[in-house]
């Protein structure tokens, strides 16, 4: 890549480091950037050990790699769509993940057997969007975006019948988990293999897909194969959001918000703009869980209201401004 393509995404990289480091370094209990760097060079008491180690750096990688996940499936549902305002929620993916989750949530089952449930659900979720939208011919970018409203809804119906009879007992987790929680987030290191990969694997493929963003027509005419590029696009980004979902829950604004900034800040390149969704997005959910997790300390808030209440005036201004 050249010099005009490095540039921003070494200026998105440091912000990145700079937003992991607060939120290792901020929280009800501060600790000094200097006792970070004791605690990595194997120093540091075992109270900073088990804090920084086992709490609060997973918590933020955790937190990163949900956002990255999210952005670059929102960067890609919006190129497969031809729509700047496709999110990686928009075919349902998240509905059926959060059937899967609240399934096992009823259920009483361990945290482990939720994430399972929770990736099933999308994945059961994928699976039925494309068939019901691909049905004996060929599906269109309108045709799969209706056919993800329609089940979208119908997963929302399932959910809001699940807690209407789920018992009281149950029903803050469930709540939480809907509202996107990254207390009782998982391992982030698989996920973050995986948006590394698929980082990897579509900026060599980011000349098609700024052709197939004007059109299959013209992508057609100069020798792109737009239905393998398709499908795979569409894969992988639902891929990236079940395992989002999975990892923290439902989250939000993030694929929306993000991949539409950038655009208008970077232009419409997607060797530019997919790498740097996945770092602008990471670093925005990162500063959402620190301002989660101290805003009301030593009370914490579901990342998915910061997300919210941050997503909807930044993006009514980004709309204002594209006027």
């Amino acid at each position: 890549m050249t010099r005009r393509l490095w540039l921003p995404l070494g200026l998105l990289a440091l912000a990145a480091a700079l937003a992991c480091a607060l939120s290792i370094t901020v929280g009800s209990a501060a600790i000094s950037v200097s006792d970070v760097w004791g605690v990595i060079s194997g120093q540091g008491s075992d109270l900073q050990q088990t804090l920084i180690l086992e709490l609060r750096l997973p918590r933020t990688m955790a937190a990163f790699v949900t956002g990255g996940l999210l952005a670059v499936a929102g960067a890609l549902m919006q190129v497969l769509l031809r729509n700047p305002l496709a999110d990686p929620y928009v075919l349902g993916l998240s509905g059926g993940a959060a059937v899967g989750a609240l399934l096992a949530m009823l259920a009483g089952l361990g945290s482990l057997v939720i994430s399972g449930s929770a990736f099933a659900g999308a994945l059961v979720a994928t699976l039925l969007v494309f068939g019901l939208a691909h049905g004996t011919g060929s599906w269109t970018p309108s045709r799969l975006l209706l056919t993800g409203v329609v089940v979208a809804a119908g997963w929302g119906a399932i959910i809001t019948l699940m807690l209407a009879i789920s018992p009281a007992r149950r029903l803050p987790g469930m709540l939480y988990w809907l509202m996107g929680d990254l207390s009782y987030a998982g391992t982030p290191w698989p996920a973050m293999v995986l948006l590394a990969l698929a980082c990897l694997l579509v900026i060599p493929l980011g000349r098609s897909l700024n052709v197939l963003a004007r059109g299959p027509l013209q992508a057609a005419a100069l020798g792109v194969a737009v239905r393998p590029l398709e499908w795979a696009v569409y894969v992988l980004a639902s891929l990236l959001t079940a395992v989002a979902v999975t990892t923290a829950g439902s989250i939000g604004f993030v694929g929306l918000v993000v991949p539409h900034m950038l655009r208008l800040v970077l232009g419409n390149d997607q060797r530019l703009i997919l790498p740097a969704c996945a770092l602008a997005g990471g670093t925005l959910l990162v500063l959402a869980d620190t301002l989660a997790r101290t805003v009301i300390a030593p009370e914490q808030l579901p990342v998915g209201v910061i997300t919210a209440l941050l997503g909807v005036p930044t993006f009514l201004y980004l709309l204002y401004r594209s006027r």
